[in-house]
């Protein structure tokens, strides 16, 4: 079932997510749920936060990377990042969010990223990912700490975030949208 993704505003995509303790049927609907609407919006990645679920939960369907499988979940995940270096951002760093939707802004990532998390059988995994793998991860897990990419925004695009946001009059905690439905 494709659910809809809530846009900045909302009470649990800013507030940091609780840990997942059941690992049942239920758990393995709500990860189903969570890549149909991935694929759906089109997106790589979705945090629980986003469809209202404050649990430590996110999805990734992403295939250019051969560290894990093209679809994959992290569950109560640990990510641990090199420092980034100092420097400017590139079109390269242009990023986007499925909750801050219809626009792109240039953000410096971590180039490397190492993921420690549970799969869905509650069983720890390990992987290491780099490039655009690595983006995804940090962007996925800052969702569980209850923070959007656009928190991170230094000047000029946090202005223009801020302007974009204003001008859409998001902030309430219903604003959501649903993949596949006109908007």
């Amino acid at each position: 079932m494709i659910l809809p993704i809530y846009i900045t505003g909302h009470p649990t995509l800013h507030s940091p997510a609780e840990p997942v303790t059941e690992f049942n049927d239920d758990l393995a609907k709500l990860v189903e749920n969570m890549y149909e609407t991935t694929v759906a919006a089109p997106g790589v990645g979705l945090a629980a936060p986003q469809i209202g679920i404050g649990k430590q939960i996110f999805v990734w369907a992403y295939s250019n990377q051969t560290v894990a499988p093209a679809r994959g979940v992290a569950i109560n995940p640990q990510l641990f990042v090199e420092p980034i270096q100092p420097g400017g951002t590139t079109e390269e760093d242009a990023e986007g969010c499925l909750s801050f939707p219809g626009v792109k802004y240039q953000l410096r990532r971590s180039p490397r990223a190492l993921l420690r998390a549970q799969g869905l059988d509650g069983k720890p995994y390990e992987l290491e990912a780099d490039g655009w793998f690595a983006r995804i991860l940090q962007h996925e897990y800052d969702h569980l700490q209850g923070t959007l990419y656009v928190d991170r925004l230094a000047e000029p695009f946090s202005s223009k975030a801020a302007s974009f946001y204003k001008d859409y009059k998001w902030g309430s905690e219903n604003t959501k949208w649903t993949p596949g439905e006109a908007h």
